[in-house]
């Protein structure tokens, strides 16, 4: 059976037991502050485990994308060496919200494992809870019970609470689970060691499959379990692992899933899968990765330095490390492999087809600069290798090798390559404590602590006003301290409120909750999950009080006359420079709109005039908002609302127009009435951000008044610094003329001293028979003059060897250039040299062996440099 068909089978099988087929939710977490990428199939139904909403479906069904790469669910390390873990994967799973429980999950599981699958029950075992003492946890009696009506007994494995109790995170939903897994060795071997002393002891052919998770608990921030409103099923089945027993392959590598990517890249690489131990982990280090990279790509998370974007980053580059090293690539080609993805996923996650262009493109510009990376840490490595064998050392320190890794992006496992290659050895254990330092450096400068909900009232979920209303009538559900470095925080819950949470990048609104007795500031306003959480000064000394909740109305205002801009600004790039234009990315605040699109090229000032033109154009019209709430998602698509990638929306949307002929999208912002009190919008700048993602930054209303006016203070300026001429640009260029003038005239008395000089240094050269020796302090306007002399001395003096220490600009530097069979027969090194020199001067430099310059802080040590030097080689 293909994989399509099994992913396929699956569906339709829990879709006739009565569950929903829901698409999966993006790879990129947004709205929830405990994770960074989606891990598990459970994470987008949170809220109903907790009891926060109420499901629109009792039992669901899907296929997820995960990816487990940070936090502590961490398989990164694991993935090409072993033949069954993954960075991003497919979880196959069924949900039952406080509908049905172990009976029926444990029972359907079993029948489409062994009858419709057909896998054999001898080779499957199942694991049972076996309870937990220190938590008072007592065995999963009724799982067990299920099961034995099923399984022989022998077949029933107790687990630990480490096996068989999970848990999402360190807060969170949480219960005992049924583990089943299978064994998938020669029947020679299962002969020899039965395949129950080998569950969970990490053989690589005998495999958990599928996880039912039987959710009963709430794991409190204070560590505490609390049970949950009401009892749920969570099962997770992994896809890759599921297709290799259907398949009867050894590795999940094996299937028809890898299988055509590791074939192209046997034709490209003239390389073949299953021939050496470390070529296969780098053909499955590229085919694991490139399905991480493409689907985060494809929700939105574009490669960069921080946070989610460092991570795919880091994935991408282990990849083309792997592939350079062992797989022989030297240029770009991990972007070939997004006609595959297309080809192969494009059916149930559509998006990775829609965007292959602009996937390709990405991963194609972060290649090519990574591989300079390489390029330019090789060349640094190179120069480490001299300077250690000039000292008689063989060891590159762990230091060195962090640094590398840290601020260049080389990685460890090829400096100790390249290391071993040329004779060195790498500090290993130097690097480790180099990394634990900046872990705990990175750790300290990022931890809190949660508390716990304080529940005031009963929770029946939070009803947002703020599209109508600026102001009403609130009561405090919840509330909360979190604890950090800076001090404390505090957040709480309302059941109605006009404050409008952050997100599709509209920062969240501020304000104040106002009672009979006291004034709390809400400084900022997110969402966690389906929560709306307002971040106030103080806690509430009375929170059962009424408060008034008002929202700053000036504020609101301002962001609203971004918000409404960007959205024309959206349509406005489409229309001057293609369809292919699609929002990346975007921060919506009082003060200035940005805004993240892709495109390959940049922008003209013509284009530029044009997109402005556009969008002042409609702000002119004083086009009215149109706008639809709880519309059928289906029936907006057909409206031609554009959906932006990577974000999940509901069953039902709000689709704002400015003018159904020119804009139409799903969005959940605050916008203007009339696109008349935007008043004026101007860009004031473009650039790249990522490869083929370019930047607007814009500015409307006051900011863009105050930026006209700022613009016109400062052409009168100019205008009286230049006598107010007619003409004033005309004025301009006769001044520039005029400096270049000047400059060409200085240049040329620059050249007349140096000629001067040189030709004073020329007398002064000491004959040592095997060398010629130059010694010298001199004076030169800047460090191309230095350079220059060096090279004209050396140039004209047969067997030369210059030191020269000079005065540019009160600033010491040091040049020492010699003529390069001196090095042989000397044994002199111009970088060891000028880097012994530079200590006179509290100073550094380096370069090659037959010329290197130095720079320092000490100008008064320039003689003694000189002094220096005539003893060394005098």
């Amino acid at each position: 059976m293909e994989a399509k068909k099994i992913r396929s089978t699956f569906i339709e099988f829990f879709q006739s037991k009565g569950h929903h087929f829901v698409p999966s939710a993006p790879i990129v977490v947004k709205n929830d502050p405990t994770l960074m990428f989606t891990n598990a199939g459970m994470n987008q139904f949170k809220d109903a485990f907790l009891g926060n909403e109420i499901p629109k479906y009792p039992r669901v069904a899907n296929s997820q994308k995960c990816l487990r790469v940070s936090g502590k669910h961490n398989d990164l390390e694991e993935v090409g060496v072993d033949t069954y873990h993954h960075t991003m994967f497919e979880m196959l799973g069924n949900w039952s919200f406080g509908n049905y429980f172990k009976k029926e999950a444990i029972e359907w599981a079993w029948e489409l494992l062994t009858e419709v699958y057909q896998l054999s029950k001898d080779r499957l075992y199942v694991s049972v809870f076996e309870g937990d003492p220190s938590e008072n946890l007592e065995m999963d009696q009724e799982a067990y019970d299920f099961w034995k009506e099923i399984v022989a007994e022998d077949r029933i494995i107790m687990g630990s609470k480490k096996d068989n109790f999970w848990e999402m995170g360190d807060t969170g939903p949480c219960g005992p689970c049924s583990e089943i897994h299978i064994d998938l060795r020669p029947e020679n071997e299962i002969a020899e060691i039965p395949g129950r002393d080998l569950v969970n002891q990490d053989h690589p052919q005998v495999i958990e499959i599928w996880n039912l998770v039987f959710m009963q608990f709430n794991r409190l921030a204070d560590g505490s379990l609390k049970e949950l409103p009401a009892k749920h099923v969570d099962t997770g089945m992994g896809f890759e692992r599921l297709v290799r027993a259907i398949q009867r392959k050894s590795s999940n590598y094996d299937t028809d899933i890898f299988t055509p990517f590791i074939s192209f890249l046997e034709k490209k690489s003239g390389k073949k899968y299953g021939q050496d131990e470390q070529t296969d982990i780098a053909f499955r280090v590229v085919v694991d990765h490139i399905r991480a990279i493409s689907f985060t790509i494809a929700d939105g998370q574009l490669p960069s330095n921080n946070k989610a974007g460092y991570v795919i980053r880091r994935i991408l580059r282990r990849a083309v490390r792997y592939g350079y090293t062992f797989l022989g690539f030297q240029s770009p080609f991990l972007y070939e492999l997004c006609s595959l993805m297309a080809e192969h996923f494009g059916d149930i996650f559509p998006e990775v087809r829609q965007q292959q262009d602009f996937i390709a493109k990405v991963i194609q510009e972060e290649e090519s600069s990574f591989l300079r990376t390489l390029d330019h840490g090789l060349k640094m490595l190179a120069g480490i290798k001299t300077e250690l064998s000039e000292k008689g050392e063989k060891v590159i320190s762990g230091k060195t090798a962090f640094e590398l890794y840290d601020t260049y992006g080389f990685p460890l496992d090829l400096t100790s390559l390249i290391a071993r290659e040329s004779g060195f050895s790498l500090d290993e254990k130097g690097f480790e404590i180099e990394m634990e330092k900046q872990k705990n450096r990175s750790r300290a400068a990022s931890e809190s602590e949660t508390g716990d909900w304080v529940h005031v009232e009963e929770e029946v979920g939070v009803d947002f006003v703020g599209y109508d209303y600026l102001e009403t009538q609130s009561h405090i559900v919840k509330y909360r301290t979190v604890k950090e470095k800076k001090g404390e925080k505090y957040q709480l819950v309302l059941d109605k409120t006009p404050f409008y949470a952050e997100s599709g990048g509209q920062v969240g609104d501020t304000g104040w909750l106002v009672s009979d007795t006291e004034k709390i500031r809400v400084i900022d306003t997110k969402k966690e999950n389906d929560l709306i959480v307002h971040f106030v000064e103080k806690l509430p000394a009375e929170p059962r009080k009424t408060f008034k909740a008002h929202v700053d109305a000036v504020q609101r205002q301002l962001i609203m006359n971004n918000h409404s801009a960007t959205h024309l600004l959206h349509a406005a790039l489409r229309e001057v420079l293609g369809e292919h234009v699609q929002q990346r990315g975007s921060l919506v605040n009082d003060r200035i709109l940005r805004f993240d699109f892709s495109h390959f090229s940049k922008m003209t000032d013509a284009e530029i005039q044009w997109v402005e033109e556009i969008v002042n154009k409609k702000i002119r019209e004083n086009i009215a908002l149109g706008e639809k709430r709880n519309v059928p998602i289906e029936e907006a698509k057909k409206m031609g609302a554009m959906a932006l990638f990577g974000e999940k929306y509901g069953d039902f949307v709000r689709v704002i127009t400015f003018d159904p002929s020119f804009s139409v999208e799903l969005c959940g912002g605050t916008h203007v009435p009339f696109t008349g009190q935007i008043g004026f919008f101007k860009i004031v700048s473009e650039g790249s951000v990522a490869s083929g993602v370019r930047r607007i930054e814009a500015i409307t209303s006051v900011a863009a008044e105050k930026y006209l006016r700022e613009q016109e203070s400062l052409l009168k300026e100019v205008q009286e610094l230049l006598k107010n001429p007619k003409d004033v640009k005309k004025a301009i260029e006769s001044l520039l003329s005029e400096r270049n003038d000047l400059k060409k005239e200085l240049e040329a008395l620059h050249l007349e001293k140096a000629a001067q000089v040189k030709s004073n240094l020329l007398s002064q050269f000491v004959d040592q028979g095997d060398a010629k020796v130059l010694i010298a302090q001199v004076e030169l306007p800047n460090a191309d003059a230095l350079k220059k002399l060096a090279y004209e001395l050396k140039n004209e003096v047969e067997k030369a060897f210059v030191v020269l220490a000079a005065n540019i600009d009160d600033k010491p530097q040091i040049a020492v250039i010699l003529d390069e069979p001196l090095i042989e027969s000397k044994g002199w090194n111009a970088g060891a040299i000028v880097r012994d020199l530079a200590k006179e001067i509290q100073g550094g430099g380096g370069g090659q062996p037959f010329f290197a310059t130095a720079g320092g802080k000490n100008l008064q040590g320039l003689p003694q440099v000189v002094k220096k030097a005539k003893e060394m080689f005098l």
